[in-house]
């Protein structure tokens, strides 16, 4: 099975690196948020990958010749049994026209995530959990992180006081999705944004299933979420992204 990743958009939040490289290619702990990514798949034994590149993609060319992956054919390289593809899909492309730009790689269940979240997903478990669905897309259901300190009030006293890695309330979209090709048909072109048109018409046709993670979920759309995710990992916090 095939995992795509998004990795093309232009990071206009985090320009303070976005100017020299994509935002996928920002390093987290000294490794590149992609590279983070592309291990928690092996981890379930994914080792197929097409990355959705547009904004800078010879950042991310140049990253895996430096690794001294086989070059094989044209943005293609492959290592001990792991296969990377690396698809130009065009730099003003929206996220639904990247993914329909892959369609000729495709089998006929894919997965699809972002490139700028980690997350310590169960891949295989939201396989399995997508295939008993019988639906056509399965969104990995996760809970918001707070971005903000929080606090424990009584009365006047604030008793407590931290930073909180995700509230107690509602999900929002975790990426980390699990994909009939037939989704496809739901994207119209370049311009299509896959969270609106596509997942909306998904959802209204009742052919998007949530799987619900309750573990680990962090974007990294800024230095200071940079910051917090790589002191979590200094703590030993985040133990699984070193297995």
């Amino acid at each position: 099975m095939k995992a795509l990743i998004l990795a093309g958009g232009k990071g206009t939040r985090f320009l303070e690196e976005t100017n020299t490289r994509p935002k996928p290619m920002i390093e987290i702990n000294g490794k590149p948020m992609l590279l983070h990514i592309i291990e928690q798949y092996i981890r379930f034994g994914i080792f197929e990958f097409i990355i959705l590149g547009g904004y800078k993609i010879e950042v991310i060319h140049n990253y895996f010749k430096n690794k001294k992956l086989n070059n094989d054919g044209d943005y293609f390289y492959k290592e001990k049994g792991i296969t990377i593809k690396i698809l130009e899909t065009g730099l003003e492309t929206q996220t639904g026209g990247r993914v329909k730009k892959a369609k000729d790689y495709l089998d006929d269940t894919f997965l699809l995530t972002y490139g700028d979240g980690l997350a310590n997903v169960n891949i295989s478990e939201s396989i399995k959990f997508h295939e008993k669905q019988n639906r056509l897309a399965t969104v990995t259901a996760v809970r918001p992180p707070a971005r903000f300190g929080s606090l424990t009030i009584d009365g006047e006293s604030v008793i407590s006081f931290g930073e909180k890695i995700s509230t107690n309330e509602g999900w929002i979209n975790g990426g980390f999705f699990v994909l009939n090709k037939k989704v496809l048909n739901f994207i119209d072109g370049d311009e299509t944004i896959f969270e609106k048109k596509p997942l909306e018409e998904l959802a209204s046709s009742n052919n998007l299933s949530a799987f619900k993670h309750n573990g680990f979920f962090y974007p990294v759309d800024t230095i200071r979420e940079k910051e917090i995710v790589e002191n979590l990992i200094s703590n030993n916090k985040l133990s699984w992204l070193n297995d």
